[in-house]
């Protein structure tokens, strides 16, 4: 079933928080290095070939590179609201993207929103929001209305997760418009050449001791993963797809809770159970 493509991609990056807190690394630095030995895994699926005719043509390169563009742009905004708000804002705000998608959807891709969607959407946001508690979200709007604009970090952080929100979303979107047209296995090799191609300049050091981090997240998060959602998605509709990622932060907490021994509060059991539903849903009637 393609959404299990999906769901299976999904709880890979969830484990990313664990392998970010290993590697003790800058993220770029990480990011670099891992899709460096991507790139080399990847390569050797073009001595089929299958794969090297499945190559796009040059003139549709440039609409892969926006492709990267995008990732890179959600994963620093995305990042960057760690840094600056609590982890609830950041992730509060970032999975404001299947709502987004389910709009984008319907203008671009032509989807349908069924009434399973619309409730999965809705169980799925309630659950994120009492898992993280989205009281402060709440507060910080009000200042705004109160006493004005006034770029508090906690603002800044949550600017940044809406941003961040809003590129996943579109490139969501990209991905599914992308997957019906070229061979996922060697868009994702194109896809993660522009992204260490761009990360290129602010890499000034090889930390050799963690070869090992960057060699393991190349093999699961830089190419396993993108193969698995991006077979996923040639099949699976845009706005399906955007609920199952609201699994993300439940499997980063079932990580956290078997390798770091950290174990949440009552309320986070209680929303994941309402993600978990809405991801049971969506597969179901995919």
């Amino acid at each position: 079933m393609p959404s299990l493509y999906i769901v299976a991609a999904i709880l890979i990056w969830s484990s990313l928080g664990l392998i970010v807190r290993l590697a003790g690394v800058e993220v770029h630095i990480l990011i670099f290095y891992s899709t460096c030995f991507s790139l080399v895994f990847q390569s050797l699926m073009f001595t089929g070939r299958h794969y090297r005719k499945a190559f796009p043509p040059l003139s549709k390169i440039p609409y892969i590179f926006l492709l990267s563009v995008c990732l890179l742009l959600n994963t620093f905004t995305f990042l960057f609201a760690y840094s600056k708000t609590s982890i609830a804002n950041a992730v509060l705000t970032h999975y404001i993207a299947p709502v987004i998608v389910a709009f984008l959807a319907v203008l671009f891709l032509g989807e349908r929103i069924t009434r399973k969607v619309i409730i999965s959407i809705i169980l799925a946001s309630t659950g994120l929001w009492i898992m993280l508690g989205g009281a402060t979200i709440m507060e910080c709007f009000k200042n705004v209305f109160s006493h004005g604009l006034h770029l508090t970090p906690d603002l800044t952080g949550i600017i940044s997760g809406l941003v961040s929100g809003v590129a996943y979303a579109v490139l969501v979107i990209l991905v599914r418009v992308f997957t019906r047209k070229f061979n996922p296995y060697v868009l994702v090799f194109i896809q993660n050449f522009f992204m260490a191609l761009i990360l290129l300049p602010f890499v000034s050091s090889f930390p050799a001791e963690k070869m090992w981090i960057f060699a393991l997240m190349g093999i699961l998060h830089s190419t396993v993963a993108p193969f698995l959602y991006y077979k996923g998605m040639s099949s699976v509709q845009a706005n399906r797809a955007a609920v199952l990622g609201y699994l993300e932060p439940v499997g980063a907490i079932i990580f956290s809770m078997i390798f770091l021994s950290e174990f949440p509060p009552l309320n986070a059991y209680i929303g994941g159970g309402l993600i978990l539903l809405s991801g049971y849903l969506t597969v179901k009637e995919g």
